[in-house]
């Protein structure tokens, strides 16, 4: 018999005494990296000709960057381009069309992100911090606790990572580039407020300034930080918001996903309805089926209550996840039937529902298992 999930508390902060990661240009707005590069005693227009070859050109390799002078190219390159992921292995699924990477930070801390290529998109899932505080029991990076938060360039380097080996050709399909991100990889986004906000930002800056994606096609994951969904809103970024809700009621909601003890069902759709009705946005509901836990007939009665009390203005989407299996669960994934009625008795009243697709199961690349380990 497995060993039940360890019990742990909620960490809301990370760590103090670690050592930050080496400033790279993608910590910094293009005006911010023009004062670097005056700063450093060099020409402000080289700040532009390396964000040019970061963000367009997808180039890696100094050597490739034959517009900067030679005798200088691999200080500059030192000071705005350190390297910030080194990767200890890459597992492939989906013939090769789902990938998971180990990534080793300048620390040793160790994080992972994966890529998805669909035939109409290609998303890249990436991590906010190394390991997560927020300690829900069935979820693998939860059960690893915090260890640090992440910088803005490790987060953007990620999916810059990711539009490199699309555009080498390494993914199965031809040369591509990433279209979607979701921040739904190792730690709690908003828990790294700053830092996140910093990553959406340079994920959807026009080049140089950053990738030039889609705010449409930015997803940013929260287990319900009711403060921070509500600092969110007032951004004026028009990312799509998750919330991870899991339960309809508190008591059960309480048990799985721990931030309930401070912010309560209620408070907590509260905030994603409004970040919907001020956004315009449609948030989604993300709620991992859990068998005889929270997939029962009645919870997905009370699941709609609970959303339609807010409206049925189309300001809600529902999204089961069959849960991924990790070590040490005591919980398993619903039986198809139970899924399928929960799905029925939600559309019966109107709310839109679908089932996750849960690609990289095989390769723990599946929602809830990223743990980063090297065994």
């Amino acid at each position: 018999m497995s060993e039940p999930a360890r019990s742990l508390p909620l960490v809301m902060a990370e760590p103090r005494g670690r050592a930050k990661p080496p400033r790279h240009l993608a910590d910094l707005s293009l005006e911010e990296r023009t004062a670097l590069a005056v700063e450093q005693g060099l020409p402000g227009f080289r700040a532009k000709q390396l964000s040019t070859h970061y963000f367009d050109r997808l180039v890696s390799d100094p050597a490739d960057m034959t517009d900067l002078p030679a005798a200088h190219r691999d200080e500059l390159v030192a000071t705005m381009l350190p390297k910030l992921l080194d990767p200890v292995r890459t597992m492939e699924a989906d013939r090769g069309t789902t990938r998971k990477t180990l990534w080793r930070l300048f620390d040793g801390a160790l994080v992972e992100s994966v890529l998805m290529r669909y035939p109409e998109r290609v998303t890249m899932c990436v991590s906010s911090q190394a390991g997560c505080g927020m300690a829900c029991p069935f979820c693998a990076t939860g059960q690893g606790g915090l260890q640090r938060n992440m910088s803005t360039a490790e987060i953007v380097d990620q999916v810059v990572a990711g539009a490199r080996s699309l555009a080498r050709g390494e993914v199965p399909g031809g040369p591509g580039r990433v279209s979607n991100v979701v921040f739904m990889g190792m730690g709690e986004p908003l828990a790294n407020y700053k830092a996140v906000i910093g990553a959406v930002r340079r994920l959807t800056e026009p080049a140089p300034a950053g990738l030039g994606m889609s705010a449409r096609g930015v997803t940013v994951s929260t287990v319900g930080l009711v403060p921070r969904i509500n600092q969110l809103t007032d951004e004026g970024i028009p990312v799509t918001l998750a919330l991870s809700l899991h339960a309809p009621d508190d008591e059960l909601r309480n048990e799985l996903v721990p931030i309930n003890t401070r912010f309560s069902v209620d408070e907590t759709v509260d905030a994603a309805w409004n970040y919907a009705r001020v956004t315009k946005r449609r948030v989604s509901i993300e709620y991992a089926m859990m068998r005889g836990i929270n997939d029962q007939a009645w919870r997905a009665d009370l699941l709609a209550d609970v959303l339609l009390a807010r409206g049925d203005w189309g300001w809600v989407h529902v999204n089961l996840i069959p849960l991924n299996p990790t070590p040490g669960s005591k919980w398993t994934a619903s039986d198809p039937a139970d899924e399928r009625e929960f799905v029925r008795r939600l559309e019966a009243r109107g709310v839109p529902t679908t089932v996750r697709d849960t690609r990289g199961r095989e390769i723990d690349g599946a929602c809830g298992q990223l743990a980063a380990t090297e065994a």
